[in-house]
């Protein structure tokens, strides 16, 4: 019911470009048996598939993770295009509390630039997704410093991997403060270091940035959105948004038919 409802809504597509689905949902149907893929392309939507299979702890490191799903994927992604998916995601993390380690950095990066790789031999268009988490009490400066870095060893693997960089998106972080850090900035300021260090790692051959809300409120991510928008970028900036663009509407439906 719940896919239904959000897939389903009247003039969604004037809204939303695309809708990333877990493997499951792609081969699913509405309650009236309507397969989603159909719903979507109907709506205008593209469907997209989650194509990763999570992350788990990085042996001898600070509590890092790394991220699997390389083994197969070739196949799965041919599946997925088959079954009308026309673009994929793969979400890796970069902890700065945890270093980030430099082996770690290189998994990411190298783990997705495979990944986009693969996902563009199938036909489908890779989203890039280095999330640089929240948790910690740093300032925004040291936040810029680690994206910075994951941000060019990421283009650098994808390079290295023979990626087309008009081929893909990028689904990245916002440069905050940590989640605990005392020193809150204005949205303005957000858009200024995010802005300025992508401008600095991310080649203007790729056609679109998509922002993830990682853990921000909806009227933060949205409003930290609308900042980067207020003058002419290299790239389409825009948002691939979960918990900032559902948590209102799943809170008002509890679940209910």
């Amino acid at each position: 019911a719940r896919g239904t409802i959000l897939v389903g809504a009247k003039g969604l597509g004037e809204y939303i470009s695309g809708a990333i689905l877990f493997e499951e949902t792609l081969y699913q149907n509405t309650v009236d048996g309507t397969p989603f893929v159909d719903v979507l392309n109907n709506n205008g939507i593209l469907p997209g598939i989650k194509v990763d299979k999570g992350l788990v702890p990085m042996t001898n490191s600070n509590g890092e993770s790394w991220c699997q799903g390389l083994d197969g994927l070739a196949q799965r992604c041919a599946e997925y295009y088959k079954q009308g998916a026309r673009f994929a995601k793969w979400r890796s993390v970069v902890n700065i509390g945890a270093g980030p380690s430099a082996k770690a950095l290189f998994d990411t990066a190298y783990g997705l630039a495979r990944y986009g790789a693969i996902a563009q031999n199938a036909g489908l268009v890779p989203i890039i997704e280095p999330e640089i988490l929240l948790d910690g009490d740093h300032d925004i400066d040291a936040t810029m410093a680690v994206f910075e870095d994951t941000w060019a060893e990421t283009f650098k693997q994808l390079a290295n991997q023979g990626c087309l960089f008009e081929g893909l998106l990028l689904k990245p972080s916002m440069v905050t403060p940590g989640a605990d850090c005392p020193t809150k900035v204005a949205p303005e300021t957000v858009a200024e270091y995010t802005l300025k260090g992508l401008k600095r790692r991310v080649p203007p051959a790729v056609p679109g940035i998509m922002f993830l809300s990682g853990g921000q409120s909806e009227l933060e991510a949205t409003l930290n959105l609308n900042a980067m928008n207020q003058s002419p970028n290299p790239w389409h900036v825009s948002f691939s948004y979960a918990r900032a663009l559902q948590n209102s509407v799943l809170k008002t439906w509890q679940g209910e038919e």
